[in-house]
């Protein structure tokens, strides 16, 4: 967590503003393209690269690629006739990663991880 996010003040810290935008940044990772889109653009990658590494046609990625670059998600920067695309925060970008790391928990049937109740307790 950044320092400059102040996340021990607990939930009442936090503005209905602030879980209004966390939720429809979830909304948006909520189908598989745009997730495995995010988690290919930790590097700036055009729309052909992209189409080949994604199990959807080229139409498909662009339209993809322009919700998340209007929800700010993905930046887009000209390199002569090709469009360069990358996701625009390490938050969204260790977000996607979590969200990848609990299905692949759930896929393949292995424990979650949890703190031990002990450590919880000692938290508060």
């Amino acid at each position: 967590m950044c320092a400059h996010h102040n996340m021990s003040g607990g939930p009442d810290a936090d503005s209905e503003e602030q879980y209004g935008a966390a939720a429809e940044v979830l909304a948006l990772l909520a189908d598989p393209t745009r997730l495995h889109l995010l988690r290919l653009l930790d590097t700036e990658k055009d729309v052909t690269t992209l189409t080949a590494q994604v199990a959807a046609s080229r139409p498909s990625v662009s339209q993809h690629l322009g919700r998340l670059r209007l929800a700010g998600l993905v930046q887009a920067r000209r390199d002569g006739r090709r469009m360069l695309y990358r996701i625009t925060s390490d938050h969204l970008a260790a977000l996607v990663a979590e969200a990848l790391g609990y299905a692949y928990h759930a896929v393949h049937d292995i424990p979650h991880h949890r703190r031990p109740l002990e450590e919880d307790a000692a938290r508060r």
